[in-house]
């Protein structure tokens, strides 16, 4: 079999080997491991860089939101203060309203439980505490007294102003969805990059196989050349092309080497994989024959894309503002209420006998009475923004929808795109084969050879490219949708 078509088989086979020793004086040379596209996007999704920052991306809005959720949990808190202890002279109003300046010597303390409990469906705080506190005076008028409040239940309640709360848990949760989302497209996203580093891998192999294909038949043809030029065959002009066809086939492949090397670092930097590291690549040219129905994508689009979530957190938030602008600014209060029982005495096995009931109500009011238009001009401010990010929202869920039915659109046109070069790819290397055969008898002329060359050499390309081109459409319609058309469930 020629040569020519012995090195087509090996580039027709798909797969692509990219060897490189560890070190310069490495003693024998380890076996690469093969990597079929699924395989080295799996590999760097799960140890890339990139995959890392964006899982602790992930990880971060988890520890977050469950650390937001914590705060509507009871929480007890216990604190007091060691017995303080105070030497100083200060004045003491006498029955008479004089001031009588004496040395005191004081010693106190105090012990606090308290358990606090939010609810976010109408802003209210309930408070449950219980206090233990000591006073000791030293000296010749010196006391010593215990109080206690064993048991007290309060209530803060605020009055027309905004539920703070229920504003924070709505936005949380589309935070957190948001975060969620973003975190499989950042796994798509590096699907996408992983497959451009995949074939331009494969693309500078191929294409550096390719060349030295070129330079071996050139070389070739070179040497025919030579002979029929001695005999009178071909005139000098044939003989000086033939020879500038060899040294541009040789130029051609150093620079392909270069490329190949690039390209070679730029794949293991992709995987993280430590330079010098052998590795091997498999590009199938066998493709997943499902049909991305538009519809479907843009449906699934509209339910599992970070832009709906972060388009309707936009809304919540303008919306809550809106909200804050008409009630906080406005008349309003806040009230508060306490029961329970305490007691005093001056043992402490006596303080928790005849216990009084301890209560307490307040409640605080603010009533603006003039505010040179500031409430109303905060109102429509907040409405504008509104109605800005109402808007903005609309265009980012018009835009998916779009990008959506695109993508779709645009995966079945690169599968039949691929189609298209493939067969074009193997009309053009049979029609080199025949040239070359053909002017191996001398039946056509060099130009036409050099022109089959060059054609088969940009079938090759392009065959190469629309592979790269059908596995960016399917990793973008992932992307952009979060749903697996393949397999026919959500990507989780």
């Amino acid at each position: 079999m020629p040569l020519h078509r012995l090195i087509r088989r090996a580039l027709c086979a798909g797969v692509v080997v990219a060897l490189c020793t560890a070190a310069a004086g490495a003693q024998q040379p380890q076996d690469p491991r093969t990597l079929t596209l699924q395989e080295a996007i799996a590999l760097a999704q799960r140890s890339g860089l990139q995959a890392g920052a964006a899982r602790s991306t992930r990880d971060a809005a988890r520890s977050r939101d469950q650390l937001f959720y914590t705060q509507y949990l009871p929480t007890l808190s216990i604190g007091g203060a060691v017995p303080t202890y105070n030497r100083s002279i200060q004045g003491v109003t006498q029955p008479d309203g004089s001031t009588k300046y004496i040395p005191v010597q004081q010693t106190t303390g105090f012990l606090t439980a308290n358990v606090v409990q939010r609810l976010p469906w109408t802003n209210t705080t309930f408070n449950f505490s219980s206090s233990l506190s000591q006073v000791q005076v030293s000296g010749a008028t010196g006391f010593k007294t215990w109080s206690s409040t064993p048991f007290q239940v309060g209530i803060t309640q605020p009055i027309f102003r905004a539920n703070s709360q229920l504003w924070d848990r709505a936005q949380e949760d589309l935070r957190t969805t948001s975060a969620e989302r973003h975190y499989l497209e950042a796994r798509e996203d590096v699907a996408i990059a992983v497959t451009n580093a995949f074939f331009d891998l494969n693309t500078a192999a191929v294409t550096l196989k390719n060349l030295e294909f070129n330079v071996a038949t050139n070389d070739t043809l070179y040497t025919l050349n030579k002979g029929r030029f001695e005999v009178g065959k071909i005139g000098e002009n044939d003989l000086l092309q033939s020879e500038l066809a060899l040294l541009r086939a040789r130029s051609a492949r150093d620079d392909g080497k270069v490329t190949y090397d690039r390209a070679l670092s730029s794949f293991r930097l992709a995987l993280n994989l430590p330079q010098g590291t052998p590795v091997a690549i498999a590009a199938s040219t066998v493709v997943p024959s499902f049909d991305a129905d538009t519809a479907v994508a843009v449906q699934q689009a509209r339910r599992n894309a970070s832009a709906m979530s972060d388009a309707e957190l936009s809304e919540v938030s303008a919306n809550r503002a809106v909200s804050e602008a008409r009630w906080n600014a406005g008349a309003g209060g806040t009230l508060s209420a306490s029961y329970g029982y305490n007691a005093t005495a001056s043992r402490a096995p006596d303080v928790y006998k005849n216990l009084l009931d301890a209560q307490q109500l307040q409640l605080q009011v603010s009533l603006p009475v003039f505010q040179w238009g500031a409430h109303a001009a905060q109102v429509q401010a907040a409405t504008a923004d509104r109605e800005a990010a109402k808007n903005n929202a609309t265009v980012a869920r018009q835009q998916l929808e779009q990008a959506a039915y695109f993508a779709a659109l645009g995966l079945g046109q690169a599968r039949r795109s691929l189609a298209l070069a493939a067969k074009a790819d193997t009309v053009a290397a049979k029609r080199f084969d025949v040239a070359y055969n053909r002017y191996g008898v001398s039946k056509i002329l060099i130009d036409n050879l050099f022109i089959a060359q060059q054609e088969k050499d940009q079938a090759l390309a392009a065959f190469v490219q629309a592979q790269r081109a059908y596995w960016i459409a399917y990793f973008q319609l992932r992307r952009t949708t979060l749903y697996d058309f393949e397999a026919g469930s959500p990507i989780r």
